[in-house]
Parts: structure tokens; C-alpha cells; sequence
């Protein structure tokens, strides 16, 4: 790994000289990454509840729950009701995950924080983007494996899609894209934290919004009042895209909805992260 010199500026960082400034910037969130990614295989107990948390809800929700509630649902046999449910409430569970995931991104940033590490960083010439980038590239990397864990587990105890390969490769393509927007909430969450401890319970409420949407129950359900913010709040476009791509239910707007939020709630993380990265910068 090259050793960033604390004395140059930026515009001198050696990995610049004869490239330019995107690929400088590019090599630093990779070495950031790196990073990361070490932390997340030292650290396994973070990753652990990430995974378990989703999957034990799943669990309980399908089979305890799930032959009432999936009884329930509009157009099922209720002698088929607990398959109807795990059909329909597997997209929450993996929203769940993803939402989940935001957690460790701000515990880690917030022990990089309180620890001193990212003063260290601010005084090195690394861009300061990078740092930021590095954080969400590895949480969105845990995300996708926490992901792909939980539906493992869901097809294990039933759970069957009728995507094909390209509803599939959709799904994946939408997968990432939430979990990179919600990876920089996560990271912007963290350093707003002013402890540990505070930024592993400010991103619960992304665990909620799943549960406030169409994750666990259709949204027509609901009070006016809760289905109004239910319908009109990112997760429920979330939810659908990802259950019509995979069970072939109607996509409606869903899919541009998801995508628009993406990008949303990317540029305000982004912002907000740098915001509070350069202002503390200047102390």
C-alpha cells in the first residue's frame, strides 16, 4: 500500500503526477476500500447482525404469522397462505437487510470519528471524497453478501421466483443502486454521531420505513393517514420493483420512482456527508 505523505497538498499527492485528478481520486477510494473491506473481515459480529436480524424476522413473520396474514392477501387460498406470504413479503425482508447494512457503515465511520483516525486522514493529501467513498463502496459490498445470505435462506424455506435472466439481472442492477444511496445515509448518519452509540440507533428508523411501506402488508390496508406517507415514501417503490421484477407482479412507475429516489437520497448523503467532513476540516 503507498504511503500518503501528511505534508502535500492534494494537487502534489505523488499518484497525481501524470494522471489526472479523477484517477487520483480513484486510486485513494480504492486504497479506502481496501481498508474497509479488512475492517469488515476483522470485525465478523457487525456483519453477523446484519444477517441474522432479517432472517430471524423472516422466520418469525412466515411462520407464525404467515398463515394468517398471507390468508389475507387479496385473490390467495387460504389453504396456500403461508407460500403466499413468503412470496410476498420476501422484498421487505431484503429491503430490511439493505436499511440494516446503514448501521454498520455509521458505526464504522463514527469509530473512525471518535477514534481520531479520519483527523488523520483530513491532514494526509487523500482526497477527502475517497474517504467517503470508501466507507459506502465497502458497505455496499456487505450489503449485496448480507443480501444474498438472506435469500438464500428465504429459497431454503420456500420462497420461489419466476424471474428470468433478465428480470434477475434488473433486480440485482436495483439491489445495488439502493443499497449504495442508503450506504451514504448510513455514512453521512455516522458522522453526524457524536458517539458510537448514537450512530448505531440513528439509522433504525431506515430499519422501520420497510415495515411503514407495502413490505409486510399491501398499503390499501392501512389507515388514510399512514397509507398516504406509506405509498409516498422511498421504500414502497423499493419494495415493488423488487417483487414485480422477481414474482412478476405489475411495475407500474415503480421502477422510476425507485430510481429517482436512488439518486435523491445519494446526492443528499453525499452532501450532507461532505458538509460535515469539510466543516470539521476547518476546526
Amino acid at each position: 500500500m503507498t504511503t500518503l505523505s501528511p505534508q502535500l497538498p492534494a494537487a502534489q499527492h505523488p499518484t497525481a503526477r501524470g494522471t489526472s485528478r479523477q484517477s487520483y481520486v480513484v486510486a485513494d477510494a480504492i486504497t479506502m476500500l481496501r481498508r474497509n473491506l479488512l475492517h469488515i473481515v476483522r470485525y465478523p459480529g457487525l456483519s453477523m447482525f446484519t444477517i441474522l436480524g432479517p432472517v430471524v424476522i423472516l422466520l418469525l413473520t412466515v411462520f407464525v404469522f404467515g398463515g394468517t396474514l398471507g390468508a389475507g392477501l387479496p385473490g390467495v387460498d387460504p389453504a396456500g397462505g403461508r407460500d403466499a406470504y413468503l412470496a410476498y413479503v420476501m422484498p421487505g425482508i431484503l429491503l430490511i437487510t439493505i436499511a440494516g447494512t446503514a448501521s454498520g457503515a455509521a458505526i464504522t465511520v463514527a469509530m473512525d470519528m471518535t477514534e481520531g483516525i479520519t483527523a488523520r486522514f483530513r491532514t494526509m493529501a487523500i482526497s477527502r471524497a475517497a474517504v467517503l467513498a470508501g466507507h459506502v463502496l465497502g458497505n455496499t459490498i456487505q450489503a449485496i453478501i448480507a443480501v444474498a445470505l438472506v435469500l438464500g435462506v428465504g429459497l431454503a424455506v420456500g420462497f420461489r421466483p419466476t424471474a428470468g435472466p433478465i428480470e434477475w439481472l434488473a433486480a440485482v442492477g436495483t439491489i445495488v443502486l439502493i443499497a449504495f444511496a442508503v450506504s451514504w445515509i448510513g455514512v453521512a448518519m455516522g458522522m453526524q454521531s457524536k458517539t458510537v452509540e448514537t450512530a448505531s440507533n440513528l439509522p433504525l428508523i431506515l430499519t422501520v420505513l420497510p415495515l411503514l411501506g407495502s413490505g409486510f402488508v399491501p398499503t390499501e390496508s392501512m389507515p388514510v393517514g399512514l397509507q398516504w406517507f406509506a405509498e409516498y415514501q422511498p421504500f414502497t417503490p423499493f419494495i415493488e420493483t423488487i417483487r414485480g421484477l422477481l414474482l412478476g407482479t405489475p411495475l407500474g412507475w415503480n421502477p422510476v420512482f425507485a430510481i429517482g429516489w436512488c439518486v435523491v437520497i445519494t446526492v443528499a448523503g453525499y452532501a450532507w456527508s461532505m458538509a460535515i467532513y469539510e466543516r470539521k476540516s476547518v476546526r
